[in-house]
């Protein structure tokens, strides 16, 4: 099969597409022949190799954590899917990943896709809305009538944020560039800060929850526009536990785990009309170098999706 592949850590030089042995499934596991995969900040990060220290990777590795496709085999124990099915998953970021033509993925990270998108905003869909549920859902308790403040709400997992708070009753506050204001506004937000013009710190005050998607200067500002108690939830790095403290105000950092019950309930939602993943740029496998690049500029709206393979 074809695969992208890195031999050593380094810039977008190190990507190598070519040839890799097709993965071979234990009773546990599917083999899914993939469809369409996306890229992820996480991938050429690893990339890079910032995450040595926490994942021992063995190289070759494949790269890339977000798939839809359709079963080709199953293991022996697995009876939730058959051969044909069409699924979805963020598998475990520590196995070979999906910028391949298939990969091996354990059962239980697999769902089944939503009906009623195609395999390319699919794709788009897992890592994302993970870690956009977790962060709302699992850590910040947001309930319906809570306020919530999404940074950076026209990229992967801020446009998804804003979706599932709303639709969940929260009234949501967002920064954007003005540019995708009223992208933004069609997701559902109810007020929407340009942070090209505008400061959120003295715009935005008694959040409940601050989902905090860049970290930096701007987590720093987020605790001055929480209501006592309130939380800040970030993706990029621990927010400091002693400035919650000091401030009467709770915190918490979001690193995610293969979730197939979340990737469930992402699938009801968009096939109920609550949810839809924004596609920002498509590339083929073979051009992923590209798609690299234009991930590292950190000004993607929406998802970068790979194709891979006919549905």
């Amino acid at each position: 099969m074809k695969a992208v592949r890195i031999h050593s850590y380094g810039d977008r030089s190190v990507l190598a597409y070519e040839d890799a042995p097709l993965p071979t499934i234990a009773a546990d596991e599917v083999l899914v022949r993939v469809v369409a995969a996306s890229v992820n900040p996480v991938d050429w990060k690893i990339r890079e190799g910032h995450l040595q220290s926490m994942i021992p990777y063995p190289l070759p590795l494949t790269l890339g954590w977000d798939v839809s496709g359709v079963v080709a085999a199953v293991g022996t124990e697995v009876t939730a899917f058959a051969v044909g099915d069409a699924v979805y998953s963020r598998p475990d970021i520590q196995r070979n990943g999906t910028y391949a033509e298939y990969v091996a993925i354990r059962a239980s990270e697999v769902a089944h896709k939503p009906k009623t998108i195609s395999h390319i905003e699919a794709a788009a869909l897992p890592l994302a809305g993970i870690t956009a549920w977790q962060s709302l859902f699992h850590a910040a308790q947001l309930a319906a009538g809570q306020r919530v403040l999404v940074h950076a709400a026209s990229g992967g997992v801020g446009s998804l944020a804003v979706q599932l708070a709303k639709s969940h009753g929260a009234y949501v506050v967002a920064t954007t560039s003005g540019k995708n204001r009223a992208l933004v506004q069609s997701l559902g937000a109810d007020e929407v800060v340009d942070y090209q013009t505008q400061n959120f710190a003295t715009l935005v005050s008694d959040m409940d929850v601050v989902f905090d998607t860049l970290g930096g200067a701007v987590q720093e500002a987020s605790w001055e526009v929480l209501k006592p108690s309130g939380i800040l939830v970030s993706i990029v790095s621990p927010p400091p536990e002693e400035q919650a403290t000091l401030r009467g105000l709770r915190s918490a950092f979001v690193f995610i785990e293969p979730n197939a019950p979340v990737l469930e309930q992402l699938a009801w939602q968009v096939d109920a009309g609550k949810l839809r993943p924004l596609i920002g740029a498509e590339f083929a496998l073979q051009d992923l170098a590209q798609a690299h690049a234009l991930s590292e500029t950190g000004r993607v709206v929406g998802k970068i999706v790979l194709y891979v393979g006919q549905p």
